[in-house]
């Protein structure tokens, strides 16, 4: 066998070595801070409905390799509005972190209070119900995305004029497991037809797709923007590792120990769509 025959060998051998060595699972040893309190407290009124059944989740924060999240029993949850009226949730199911009411009452431009009384300790936040253009009509693309054979979704809505609105979009398909979200501010097309748009390579013909879209305030719009960005390596590969975003929600009785997650209330409008 030849030196150079050999030397070629001797290349192949290490990358393939190389490249076996690279499908191996590493887990690396991380350090795990202490749990923290998280809440999903998002109040939805869908048009033309009551608006009376709401929720709010209570869970707490968990090591990066555990597939369990711990809910959280025993808070005192209640909403009140600004004629302070109390909308208490209650967990109905033990042990389930949901904690249900059934006589929410909804009002567009209304202020809510959240309080999450848990462990000696008061968490509240402050969030104004916004209202939002409803959906007018839905158009879809066949030809769509980088190369021109990925379905697009265009949902329609008309933006009223001479107010700042803030939207989210929530788009979830069934082929899909997650849903996909965008925002968007009506800077450049206030008092306008506007739409929200989506796409993906593994949506096909005959999914269905929910589409919902919210009215949010300013702050939940900039808090969303930033936890798309992050979801989506926004920050390019060079960029500093994020810092943990933080919602309106306050610790009254320690703010150091603060909790995650975000009060909002929205009114949204949804729509199903057959993937023609």
């Amino acid at each position: 066998m030849s030196k150079s025959f050999l030397y070629i060998f001797s290349i192949i051998a290490i990358v393939l070595l190389t490249l076996t060595s690279c499908e191996e699972v590493v887990h690396v040893d991380l350090d795990t801070a202490a749990p923290r309190l998280v809440i999903n407290g998002s109040i939805q009124w869908q048009k033309g409905t009551a608006g009376n059944e709401q929720k709010i989740k209570l869970t707490t924060t968990t090591g990066f390799y555990d597939p369990n999240i711990p809910t959280v029993s025993g808070a005192v949850v209640f909403v009140t509005n600004s004629d302070n009226v109390a909308f208490n949730f209650t967990e109905e199911v033990p042990n389930s972190g949901i904690y249900l009411c059934h006589n929410f009452i909804p009002e567009i431009d209304e202020t809510y209070v959240m309080t999450v009384s848990l462990n000696g300790e008061t968490y509240t936040a402050t969030e104004t119900l916004k209202s939002v253009a409803p959906i007018t009509h839905i158009e879809q693309n066949n030809e769509g995305g980088f190369s021109g054979d990925e379905i697009e979704i265009k949902t329609y809505y008309n933006d009223p004029a001479l107010v700042n609105n803030y939207y989210l979009y929530k788009y979830k398909a069934s082929s899909l497991s997650i849903p996909y979200f965008g925002v968007d501010e009506d800077e450049f097309f206030q008092g306008n037809e506007f739409f929200a748009y989506f796409s993906h390579e593994d949506v096909k013909s005959g999914d269905n797709l929910d589409i919902t879209i919210y009215g949010v305030s300013k702050r939940y719009y900039e808090y969303m923007n930033k936890l798309i960005l992050i979801a989506e390596g926004g920050g390019g590969p060079f960029s500093t590792p994020p810092a943990t975003v933080r919602g309106n929600i306050i610790n009254q009785t320690n703010q150091n120990n603060y909790a995650l997650g975000y009060f909002n209330v929205s009114e949204t409008d949804f729509r199903n769509y057959l993937i023609q």
